[in-house]
């Protein structure tokens, strides 16, 4: 009697072992697939956005599918073509940091409206000992004034009084020598570069940076260094 006893009781526990594993995997089946459910959630919206030249938000779906659900297939359908995608979103971010970089303005004024755009350096400047400050890079289009490109400075001064020439480069490119000078007035401390349309088009040009160097009062140049690859020319209309 007692030997039917166990024999019952290992075939219970072996039942039990068997339910629990077949429950298991049952389990691990139903999870498998909810995965794979989301991860097509995931790779549909990565591929729509990848066909409207979303780069940024496929980039983003991208990311967290192969985060997320390695091992789905939806993933391993993503995985191949992913990093050329990456590296359009980052470029996509990339330029919307540097078109945020500019300041655009129009004022209504007498004869018209005053438009401008306006960008401040990559780093502030020590002109003057003084301590570091902005210099901001301005061009303006007026309709009495007509069109000016101008670096303004918050301390110091310019040496360009009697007319000098400033050099500029387009990302990190050789120099090229631009005639400006420093009008006599208090109003602000600012330098005209002469040859506005010279710049504009140095400006519009550059991918990533603008670098200009210029004389000052208290000895020697110094170098503004602006991001100026998002300029938007459509908002100076005429410039282009």
């Amino acid at each position: 009697m007692k030997q039917w006893t166990w024999i019952v009781v290992a075939a219970l526990a072996l039942t039990a072992c068997t339910d629990r594993e077949a429950q298991r995997q049952a389990q691990q089946a139903a999870l498998a697939q909810a995965n794979e459910q989301k991860a097509g959630e995931l790779e549909k919206k990565y591929q729509q956005a990848v066909q409207s030249s979303d780069w940024d938000m496929a980039r983003a779906f991208g990311a967290d599918l192969l985060q997320t659900y390695p091992d789905t297939e939806a993933a391993h359908r993503v995985q191949p073509g992913y990093a050329e995608t990456k590296a359009k979103g980052e470029q996509a971010r990339e330029q919307r940091r540097l078109q945020a970089l500019w300041q655009y303005n129009q004022v209504a004024v007498k004869g018209g409206t005053q438009r401008s755009a306006m960008i401040d350096a990559k780093t502030r400047i020590d002109v003057d000992g003084s301590g570091p400050k902005p210099v901001q890079l301005v061009f303006r289009d007026h309709p009495q004034w007509k069109r000016h490109a101008y670096l303004v400075l918050q301390a110091g001064d310019f040496k360009c009084y009697e007319g000098c020439k400033v050099q500029v480069s387009v990302d990190g490119g050789k120099p090229r020598a631009l005639p400006a000078h420093r009008p006599d007035t208090d109003e602000a401390i600012a330098m005209f570069i002469d040859d506005d349309k010279g710049l504009w088009k140095l400006a519009r040009q550059s991918k990533a940076t603008l670098s200009i160097e210029f004389p000052v009062k208290a000895g020697g140049t110094r170098t503004a260094v602006f991001e100026s690859g998002g300029l938007d020319a459509t908002q100076m209309p005429g410039w282009q």
